[in-house]
Parts: C-alpha cells; structure tokens; sequence
C-alpha cells in the first residue's frame, strides 16, 4: 500500500534543507600613528566602540605596541559607519588616525 502514492516529503525536505548564508562580518582594524594622543584613542573607543574604560585602555596599549588591533567586528553597514564617525572626529581634533575594514 505505501507503494501506490509517492512520498512528497523526501521532496519537499531536500529543498528546504539548503541553508542561506548568514552575510559577513567585518572587522574594524585600528592602526596606529605617531601623531594621535593615546588619551584620543582611548576616547574613540569608549565612545564610538562602547568599551569599557579598562578594555579600552588595554586595546589602545595593543595598537601602540603592534601597530594594529580589532576595534570590533560588526556587519558591513555598521563597521563602515563606526570608521567614518572615526575618521571625522579625528580629523575635526586634527590627527590622522587610521581604521580599516577586514571580512572576518
């Protein structure tokens, strides 16, 4: 008797079971200079980045020390508006800080 009707649903879960693709995220890489103040730095990561006084001040030792760290990691709308409310405060105060954005 089972024989007689196909079996629709073999079908229908092969279809379903093709995953989407979640998009990437981003790293936010802080780069660092000779020129902008540390305190500076610190500010931007406690405002802009959310961070806490102690991980901030820890991430801005990282840069200084390795020349780079990761600010965050977000989805590419959000890293791209994190770097460019970056970049226009530093610029506004007069440094040259430097951010990049790197899929994760």
């Amino acid at each position: 008797m089972s024989g007689d009707k196909p079996d629709l649903q073999d079908d229908t879960l092969t279809d379903i079971d093709e995953e989407t693709a979640e998009p990437p995220n981003f790293k936010v890489l802080l780069h660092n200079d000779d020129y902008t103040p540390k305190a500076f730095v610190v500010e931007i990561l406690l405002a802009v980045f959310n961070k806490s006084l102690e991980d901030a001040t820890r991430l801005m030792w990282h840069v200084h020390k390795n020349r780079i760290g990761v600010c965050g990691i977000y989805p590419f709308e959000v890293a791209e508006t994190k770097i460019a409310q970056v970049t226009e405060l530093a610029r506004e105060n007069g440094f040259p800080l430097k951010l990049t954005l790197e899929e994760e």
